[in-house]
């Protein structure tokens, strides 16, 4: 596998804006930020995707998430935050990483979002959550 950058800045290899550090994570600041005090959350053992994420590792991943998100937005005086991850797809450092960005109402992030759709009937909602249940 070639040298990880996630994994490089988590173990103190590489300099990031550190915001946070225990044994499961590291936090720091994104580099190409959609507003000041742009976190990324990554876990400390190198994790592609979600789904490679330990069970035992999922509650305490996200409880620093979580606890991340509360100091970013009172930081960051913000009225809220975005949390979010991408699973391969505009996953541009392939290592598991969360978002959290300070949100304030009217600050412009509208782009960002991808357009809304709907389902062609009600039948077409449910063949679709049946697929889904029938994956899970």
């Amino acid at each position: 596998m070639a040298t990880c950058l996630f994994c490089e800045i988590a173990a103190g290899r590489q300099p990031a804006a550190m915001v946070h550090s225990d044994d499961l994570v590291a936090a720091f600041l994104d580099i190409r930020p959609l507003f000041p005090g742009h976190v990324l959350v990554v876990p400390k053992q190198h994790i592609a995707v979600l789904a490679e994420l330990p069970a035992a590792d999922v509650g305490p991943y996200f409880a620093q998430v979580q606890r991340i998100a509360v100091a970013v937005q009172s930081a960051m005086g913000a009225q809220g935050s975005f949390v979010a991850l991408n699973n391969v797809v505009s996953q541009s450092v392939p290592h598991l990483h969360t978002h959290v960005v300070p949100r304030t109402k009217g600050d412009g992030l509208r782009g960002f979002f991808w357009p809304r759709t709907k389902y062609a009937s009600p039948q077409d909602a449910d063949d679709v959550a049946a697929k889904i249940r029938a994956a899970f």
